[in-house]
């Protein structure tokens, strides 16, 4: 009877050891879509949100995994069947379709977060070859016959979509809204593009890795982290003096968080990307963010520029979308223009 006893406890140890193996193998895991040059900055924060999230829920261990490629195929991939819990892109437009052609999303997704749910914004600029040989200053200088241009394809990439609007919108300013000036200057701006890649980490690879092009056009965030990563001695980063406020848009994308039951972790993920924490993470990858506080601890990493909001100079996205991005549009037009 006492061998028996002592059998049964040994059997109740390894039932108790095998439902806690059985619990860490059920981790909460999500699956965060966006853009294709976020590697490096979700790689640093993720680490430290799942720290705190598995601090706060030790029997719900948390696990971040990431998909990257340019947004607007991110999210095609989503409409088309990938189960990501949220997405954290470079237009609003790449997460209005989740509702627009899936439903996937509600209306008035933009309303859930602070700041239009965009907890940091960015800008373009101009990465340039250590002495800027070709002495580019400013939006004008790109369309020079001696320069030659590396920046996304806009049909595939908000990356590229900012920049085009960027040049439009500027240059537009500078000659008081005359329509016919513009369209002449933006079709020699994209007369100069060597090449478009389908997004912003591969036109990167096209210049410095095959070193094609004058003048890399990206996010400041991207061009600023380049001359982190590869040294101030060989490159230099152009900010024009006219640019455009380019906002990051998050949600949760509701009917995946549900089947996936990832609600709680999903929210409380993309909440986290405002905390003064990871806000200080985010401007240490040369993006502007909404805290003041943390911008004027940064401001010197930023160079100054006049900002001017797309909805202000276009009319909104899908205007924008409908008149410029879509086949046959003025884009279209333009490069079928400027290759006669």
């Amino acid at each position: 009877m006492k061998k028996y006893s002592v059998n049964n406890k040994i059997l109740n140890g390894l039932v108790a050891v095998t439902l806690l193996g059985s619990s860490n193998a059920f981790a909460v895991e999500l699956l965060n879509s966006s853009y294709d040059v976020a590697r490096e900055l979700f790689s640093a924060l993720n680490p430290e949100f799942e720290k705190q999230w598995n601090e706060q829920h030790p029997q719900d261990k948390l696990i971040i995994k990431q998909s990257h490629a340019g947004s607007s195929k991110q999210a095609l991939a989503i409409l088309q069947g990938l189960r990501a819990d949220v997405v954290t892109y470079n237009q609003v437009t790449d997460v209005q379709i989740l509702h627009d052609r899936g439903d996937l999303i509600p209306a008035d997704w933009q309303s859930r977060l602070p700041n239009s749910s965009s907890p940091y914004y960015s800008t373009i600029a101009f990465l340039v070859r250590k002495g800027n040989p070709k002495n580019i200053r400013n939006w004008h200088d790109l369309v020079r016959k001696d320069v030659k241009l590396v920046f996304p394809n806009p049909k595939t990439s908000g990356n590229g979509r900012y920049t085009y609007l960027a040049a439009w919108g500027a240059i537009q300013q500078e000659n008081g809204g005359d329509q016919d000036k513009t369209r002449e200057w933006m079709k020699r701006f994209l007369k100069n593009v060597t090449v478009f890649d389908t997004g912003g980490r591969g036109a990167t690879t096209l210049f410095i890795e095959r070193g094609l092009g004058d003048v890399l056009i990206s996010f400041e965030s991207e061009v600023s982290n380049i001359c982190k990563q590869y040294g101030n001695d060989k490159y230099e980063v152009i900010v024009p003096p006219i640019d455009i406020l380019a906002e990051f848009p998050v949600a949760w994308v509701d009917k995946n968080i549900v089947r996936n039951g990832t609600e709680e972790a999903a929210k409380a993920y993309l909440n986290y990307l405002y905390s003064p924490q990871a806000q200080q993470i985010i401007t240490g990858f040369n993006y502007r963010v909404s805290d003041k506080k943390v911008m004027d601890q940064q401001k010197a990493r930023f160079l100054e520029t006049k900002l001017f909001r797309l909805e202000d100079q276009f009319g909104g996205w899908p205007q924008v979308m409908k008149t410029h991005f879509n086949t046959d549009g003025t884009l279209d037009q333009l490069l079928a223009e400027g290759h006669k």
